[in-house]
């Protein structure tokens, strides 16, 4: 193992959970480069796949997760990469699709990207880039430094600001960019997600438990946070989606995101608590 001192300037902005920002004390990563699993959810994307794989860069491991495709998703992905491992999820949802991937993984680090051509998979190495440097977790920020968007329509923009100084002043985060999908993190840090991979369908609702939605990447951001991970945030440009239509609805997603926030909050609560009871 080697000590690497955390540095935040090259990848953007860090962010901590609690406390003004201090000299932070040096991290211990793993020697030699480490493995890299990139995980990709995929509900009927046969023809964005050719142009998001092809867009890969070196990395030891591409698991897509099926999420019951009725085109030629999986097979496309066969073809263009006979390598590739395909899961299939057991839920509904991008949050399920996640998870079911996460679990599968084999990698150190976990990159999570679109197969809709929105996450360039080129910014990758800017990603690892920042956990090498010392973060737990690289969270991607389309507002951040070089950041940007092709794709974000005024409402949305309107709404994730909200939603990001919500939980900027409830959790005493730093965020920019509340609801992105483009995150990476070291596995060793997967149980504090407490992510759901084997429940099978619930016999009641929409068949998605908390968490399989869009709500995933609030789910993630506020959990690391809570959690005390070293956050940093990459700048990354959001693409429009190549082909197809966007199964996210601002209105109503956003609501899920507004619960979300509601649920993990008395969480962190209970958990400052906690702390405060041991150290008196």
């Amino acid at each position: 193992m080697s000590t690497v001192p955390y540095v935040s300037r090259s990848a953007g902005t860090e962010n901590r959970s609690a406390g003004p920002e201090t000299e932070l004390p040096p991290v211990v990563v793993p020697s030699g480069e480490p493995l890299v699993s990139v995980i990709v959810p995929a509900l009927n994307e046969a023809r964005n796949l050719p142009y998001v794989l092809a867009r890969l860069p070196e990395v030891d491991e591409v698991i897509l997760v099926d999420g019951g495709s009725t085109d030629d998703t999986v097979g496309v992905a066969r073809r263009l990469m006979p390598g590739i491992r395909v899961v299939t999820q057991n839920r509904r949802g991008k949050g399920n699709a996640l998870a079911c991937g996460f679990a599968a993984a084999t990698g150190d680090i976990l990159v999570m990207i679109d197969a809709d051509g929105s996450t360039d998979p080129k910014e990758i190495p800017s990603f690892i880039a920042a956990l090498r440097g010392g973060a737990d977790f690289a969270k991607g920020s389309r507002f951040r430094g070089s950041g940007g968007s092709a794709d974000i329509t005024r409402l949305r923009r309107a709404g994730n600001k909200c939603l990001s100084l919500l939980v900027n002043a409830l959790f005493r985060t730093r965020y920019s960019d509340l609801c992105y999908g483009y995150n990476a993190f070291w596995a060793r840090h997967l149980d504090v997600f407490g992510l759901d991979s084997t429940t099978p369908v619930p016999p009641r609702g929409d068949g998605r438990l908390w968490g399989d939605g869009f709500e995933i990447e609030t789910l993630l951001n506020l959990r690391a946070a809570r959690a005390g991970l070293r956050i940093v945030e990459v700048a990354s440009f959001e693409q429009a989606r190549i082909h197809g239509e966007s199964n996210l609805n601002a209105m109503t997603d956003g609501v899920r995101v507004l619960r979300t926030i509601a649920r993990e909050w008395p969480r962190r609560n209970r958990a400052r608590r906690r702390v405060a009871e041991r150290t008196r």
